[in-house]
């Protein structure tokens, strides 16, 4: 089943404009910080439960947009309420329109990502996902709905991967098997011209048959889940980095795992045992570079156990 990010119906603002372009730049990063920190709480008090209520929060926001068209809470209010029904085209509508209102807005890329992958557009999909997470890991990195937005996005890309390599699977069969029978067919013919020479015929077509086998097996291997290289993956949780951290002691780890780490157990190092603090961490780019370009090459890696 997907996941579901636990967003709720915010508020509107108390005198909301009426117009495209009057939001400044700190009212939207305080939009951010509403749908990262505030939105996060299932469904289940204020837009699940009975359908007559579903229906009536529809009716609210419909009114809402109504009355005030150039809100892009009021657009991705009423998308939530298409999403609780299943009615994605709708979503996808509704996000669109508050993209266009707010190009920052958390909820409305996150669940057009999600509208898109119900339509299996994919790549598509993966772009507006990967959008609501910067833009959420910017507002607060240590949001657990950050961390529900990447498990999105790592089975979608998990998806994408998948549906590309079985094609990219059978492709390759196709030509392998194509290329097997034009080389017996061809082994039948020096056969029939070497009289006497069998042996070396057979010999020539075994080793032709291996060299083919290998090729084949080397193509595929891009699409052969193996182990992540040890230095992709943090020290603590052994799971492949997402936002990783680099100590002055030159450790690398997850920064979501290490800010635990300090909180709940203390200022120091767990591999060095250094004094360590919160600021002293700095974004290990070089490494976050390396795991984008290993997880392109290697979309199994995306797979959550």
């Amino acid at each position: 089943t997907s996941l579901e990010i636990s967003l709720v119906l915010e508020s509107p603002p108390e005198n909301p404009p009426t117009f495209d372009h009057g939001i400044s730049e700190r009212e939207r990063a305080r939009e951010r910080e509403r749908d990262v920190t505030s939105g996060v709480r299932m469904c289940s008090g204020e837009t699940s439960g009975t359908t007559e209520t579903r229906w009536q929060h529809l009716l609210q926001q419909t009114q809402a947009i109504a009355l005030c068209p150039n809100v892009p809470v009021y657009w991705t209010n009423r998308a939530l309420c298409h999403r609780k029904r299943n009615d994605w085209k709708r979503v996808e509508e509704d996000c669109r329109r508050a993209i266009q209102l707010d190009h920052s807005s958390v909820k409305a890329h996150y669940m057009l990502g999600l509208a898109l992958l119900d339509k299996e557009e994919y790549s598509e999909g993966v772009k507006e996902l990967e959008k609501a997470l910067d833009l959420g890991t910017g507002a607060d990195p240590k949001s657990y709905m950050v961390e529900e937005m990447w498990q999105e996005l790592a089975k979608a890309r998990y998806l994408e991967w998948e549906h590309e390599s079985n094609q990219r699977g059978w492709e390759l069969q196709t030509l392998k098997d194509a290329c097997e029978e034009a080389l017996r067919e061809k082994h039948v013919i020096v056969a029939s011209m070497m009289e006497g020479f069998a042996d070396e015929a057979a010999s020539a077509n075994a080793k032709q048959l291996q060299a083919l086998e290998c090729v084949f097996r080397k193509a595929a291997e891009e699409d052969t889940p193996s182990e992540v290289p040890d230095y992709l993956c943090c020290r603590i949780t052994l799971d492949i980095f997402r936002d990783p951290v680099i100590t002055p002691s030159g450790v690398t780890y997850e920064r979501a795992v290490i800010l635990e780490h300090l909180k709940k157990v203390g200022n120091f190092d767990p591999i060095t045992r250094e004094p360590l603090t919160e600021p002293q961490l700095v974004p290990n780019l070089a490494i976050k570079e390396a795991v984008r370009a290993y997880l392109k090459k290697h979309g199994w890696a995306y797979r959550l156990e």
